[in-house]
């Protein structure tokens, strides 16, 4: 029978300390006593992470960290208040339901962004040619509009010239601009079947 499926009487009987010495020894820093403590406890670790966590290589890390954890926190460890198994794969059983909890996080998260990231590819042609296409409707209705709407809408929306400007570099009175672009405009939104 091996020392880990005896009670702790029978380890401190036959001259071991049981599990619970081994622990109350690691908190003290004993490098030795937590030796034991691993080799002790490590099988039933691995395997209750294991059930948990049904993956082996991610198991043996959520191992190694729990007994890494156990070495760090071994004065936590309360023999009064149950044994230093029980401690051990408490703390075992709560590291390996984080690590599922984690990894299901992590496949939500990238679902979620993949959902959010379904964009329309982007056709570079398919604009190109539309963009191409709305600027010959607007240099047809540009066209057909009288010639002085043409120059004062030219040089007001293409030239950047203000209203003013416009007038002056037609020679017009400002009041007959202001006419002629609302007029010039008004047909342009016609023409091109923009709703007002």
């Amino acid at each position: 029978m091996q020392s880990s499926d005896r009670g702790p009487d029978a380890e401190e009987a036959s001259g071991q300390p049981g599990l619970d010495q081994l622990m109350l020894k690691t908190a003290q820093g004993d490098q030795e006593a937590f030796a034991q403590v691993y080799d002790q406890v490590n099988g039933r670790v691995l395997g209750l992470v294991l059930r948990v966590v049904r993956n082996a290589a991610q198991s043996e890390e959520v191992a190694q960290d729990v007994l890494v954890e156990v070495w760090r926190t071994a004065g936590r460890f309360r023999p009064e208040k149950g044994t230093a198994m029980t401690w051990i794969l408490t703390l075992a059983h709560r590291r390996a339901v984080d690590r599922v909890r984690a990894a299901q996080a992590s496949v939500d998260r990238d679902a979620k962004a993949a959902l959010l990231d379904h964009s329309t590819p982007f056709d570079e042609v398919a604009e190109e040619v539309e963009t191409r296409m709305e600027w010959e409707r607007v240099r047809r209705c540009v066209q057909g509009l009288t010639e002085i709407q043409r120059e004062a809408v030219t040089l007001a929306y293409y030239g950047g010239l203000t209203y003013k400007d416009v007038a002056e570099a037609l020679t017009v009175p400002l009041g007959t601009i202001k006419t002629r672009l609302r007029d010039g405009l008004i047909r342009l939104r016609d023409c091109l079947g923009v709703a007002s």
